[in-house]
Parts: structure tokens; C-alpha cells; sequence
């Protein structure tokens, strides 16, 4: 399998990315905003687009649709209940769908509600597997809630799904915001060394728009996935978060209120 990340250098950090069979360098674009930058990665290593995958309907993940298709002719797959909420789809995804490209590019589709509630991951099979996980998981964080999503439904997709993928399971989000998600990780669990060395190494000049992460390594990082964590909850409370209970999903809940304040 061929990864090209593809850092958008825009306000919003956005990642966009395309996967490749080797064989026959047929290629997916994930959320290829940044149309420019996929057209011209795809035409340097001589890949063939052939199709778009959105994880979700947000502007910033569908902007440069139009462009790609006209440039490839490819098609346009999306959530099936995002249909009508991005332009042109081809063909809706559902959870457990299988989708095959080139000689051995396989793509399994993961419903994963929370951010939307019509957001898909892309779990691609491989030596080593690499989850595309849009807006859902970020390098030590979680994406908010704020447009057409739903915190509980995050939560579920977190403990129903993604924990229970393979550990060396590859990261590849939507965003780069790894300086402030591991601050945040920080100022709840100001002793998790594996973040705090993270954090000094980032310093480094672009390491976060290079870096991949992993499941082993969010879960030693990522505060959402730490939810049992004395340390956490204690600061939780310092902070003045109302836990009704300190069960992992209360827990959650306060971490994304305080997320979206802090």
C-alpha cells in the first residue's frame, strides 16, 4: 500500500491523503481539499485517481470534490445518509462495507458517528492496518461536536469501535493539532511523560504535519482514551466539571465540555 500524507498548509491544518495499490497505482483521495497539492502529488508519483472517499460532509473535507473530478473523471463515495448534503455522490457507505481497488487495496468502512452523525473512518488492511479517520480521531485528541454532532454517539464510537482495532494500528486524521491536544493531555495529567516527551519533540520544525501516530501510542497519549486515569479526574473536578459519576463515559463527556473551552 501507497500513503501520501498531504499537508494543506491552511488555517484549519487540514491532512489530505492518497492511498495507492502498488500494482497498479491506482489511487483513492481522502478529503482532498486541497485539490492543487493532490492533483500534482498523484501526477509526480505517477498514481491514477480513480476514486474520492469523504469522511464526512464538512466544507473542508468536500471543497475540492469538483475539482478532482473534472481533472480524473473518478468517483465520489460518501456516507450514505451525506448524500444529500455533498453534491454529486456516487455511492453511499454503509458500516461493513468492503471496497476494493487496483490489485490490493482493500478498504474497510467503519460507521463512526460523533462528529457527524454521517462520518466514516477508512480502516485499510494492509502488513500493518491504517485507520483515516477524518474528523473523528486526532493525533492525542478527538474532534468536537459543534456541527450536526453528537458527544455520546462519540463516545460509543470510541469504545464500541476504534479501541478495539489492532494496536499498531496506524493514525492518519484529519487535522494537525497535536501541539494542543497533547497541552490539553498535559494540563489534566501533567506527569504523562510519554506526552510530555511527544510535546519536546514536536518543537522540532514540522514533526507534527510528518508524525504518525498509533492506537498503542493514543492510548498512552490521547486524554480520551485515558479516561480511568486518577490524575484526569481529579483535575476534572479542580476544574469544575460536574461528574455525576467517574464511569469512563461521564468521564468523556466532561473531557469534550472542557475541550471546548479550553
Amino acid at each position: 500500500m501507497i500513503v501520501k500524507q498531504i499537508y494543506t498548509y491552511n488555517n484549519y491544518r487540514n491532512f489530505n491523503y492518497l492511498v495507492a495499490c502498488p500494482i497498479t497505482r491506482e489511487a483513492i483521495a481522502i478529503d482532498p481539499l486541497a485539490y492543487d497539492l493532490v492533483l500534482k502529488e498523484a501526477l509526480q508519483e505517477d498514481l491514477k485517481i480513480v476514486a474520492i472517499i469523504n469522511t464526512h460532509e464538512h466544507m473542508d473535507h468536500i471543497g475540492g470534490n469538483e475539482n478532482i473530478i473534472m481533472n480524473t473523471e473518478c468517483k465520489l463515495y460518501a456516507h450514505k445518509n451525506a448524500k444529500n448534503k455533498i453534491p454529486n455522490v456516487d455511492y453511499g457507505l454503509s458500516a461493513g462495507d468492503v471496497l476494493k481497488f487496483g490489485k490490493s487495496l482493500e478498504i474497510q468502512i467503519l460507521d463512526t458517528p460523533g462528529h457527524t452523525m454521517s462520518h466514516v473512518c477508512l480502516l485499510v488492511r494492509g502488513e500493518v492496518n491504517s485507520l483515516f479517520c477524518g474528523d473523528t480521531l486526532f493525533n492525542a485528541g478527538v474532534g468536537n461536536c459543534h456541527n450536526g454532532g453528537d458527544p455520546i454517539s462519540l463516545y460509543e464510537t470510541f469504545y464500541n469501535q476504534l479501541i478495539k482495532l489492532e494496536k499498531n494500528t496506524k493514525i492518519y486524521p484529519g487535522h494537525d493539532y497535536l501541539k494542543n491536544n497533547l497541552e490539553f493531555t498535559l494540563s489534566l495529567e501533567p506527569n504523562n511523560k510519554n506526552a510530555y516527551k511527544l510535546l519536546k519533540q514536536g518543537q522540532k520544525e514540522n514533526f507534527s504535519i510528518n508524525y504518525v501516530s498509533s492506537l498503542n501510542n493514543e492510548l498512552k497519549i490521547n486524554t480520551f482514551f485515558r479516561l480511568k486515569q486518577k490524575e484526569i479526574i481529579e483535575s476534572l473536578k479542580e476544574k469544575g466539571e460536574d461528574l455525576k459519576d467517574t464511569s469512563p463515559k461521564e468521564v468523556f463527556l466532561a473531557l469534550r465540555r472542557l475541550r471546548n473551552k479550553w
